[in-house]
């Protein structure tokens, strides 16, 4: 199993590094297909997340390619979003009958969206709008700090839109370099998942020998998947591993 969960880990990496589609909309699904529990493969994902985002947070601030005013805004949002929804599970279990299957039914429902949004960012990036031209700053702020909470508390109950939620949502409120969107992003997504993980672990909701296999696997995978991925046409790989994305979260609800 630990040797499975490695190779898994491997490939999930080197897709990463190639396409840049999120890793936790891969993972996740996978790990509960294997029969891991929705709980578990959530809280281990966003511990894993956590750990790998660290190595990419600190060479982006290195680089100055984030943009600091956004991270606060944001995480103002975000955090008390993750918190909410770890409240939500930890004490309003009753309420859902059975945890594990509101985790996974919600987990299918976040995978479509995330997959729908990044297929439109990935055929019609170039029409996008910027919100940021059209209003105020206190609006911008507020906007941004509502959205934060909304999509933390989705990162919080089923690991997925770290990157890509606020990757996208990034994208067409605000007027910045690439370089600037994937460091604020990488960025801000390590806090977002490093509090929500450690809230998991308070929960007993994070497998650490999982973790651990995980990242044994994907380091190597990523560091490959990077260096190949100017070798290869990335755009058609990422259309099609968020299509296998989309079918997840449809195999999830059935």
């Amino acid at each position: 199993m630990s040797i499975g969960i490695a190779i898994m880990g491997l490939l999930v990496g080197g897709l990463v590094g190639i396409t840049g589609v999120g890793g936790a909309a891969l993972l996740t699904p996978i790990l509960m297909f294997l029969g891991i529990s929705p709980s578990l493969a959530v809280g281990s994902d966003l511990m894993y997340n956590s750990i790998t985002k660290f190595f990419g947070a600190v060479q982006h601030s290195r680089q100055k390619t984030v943009r600091w005013d956004i991270v606060r805004q944001l995480a103002l949002g975000s955090i008390p979003g993750a918190i909410t929804a770890v409240i939500i599970l930890r004490f309003c279990q009753p309420i859902f009958y059975d945890q594990e299957k509101f985790m996974k039914v919600s987990l299918g429902y976040v995978l479509i969206f995330t997959a729908c949004l990044t297929l439109y960012q990935a055929l019609f990036h170039r029409k996008v709008r910027v919100l940021e031209d059209k209003i105020d700053v206190k609006t911008k702020v507020s906007v941004t700090i509502i959205l934060g909470f909304v999509l933390g508390l989705i990162v919080g109950l089923t690991s997925v839109g770290s990157g890509s939620l606020f990757a996208i949502a990034m994208l067409f409120m605000y007027r910045m370099l690439p370089s600037q969107l994937v460091g604020t992003d990488i960025m801000h997504a390590f806090f977002l998942v490093t509090i929500s993980a450690l809230l998991h672990a308070g929960i007993g909701k994070v497998d650490f020998l999982l973790v651990l296999n995980l990242i044994i696997g994907s380091v190597p995978g990523v560091i490959v998947g990077s260096k190949v991925s100017t070798l290869i046409p990335t755009k058609a790989l990422k259309i099609v591993i968020t299509l296998i994305i989309l079918i997840s979260g449809f195999k999830l609800l059935s």
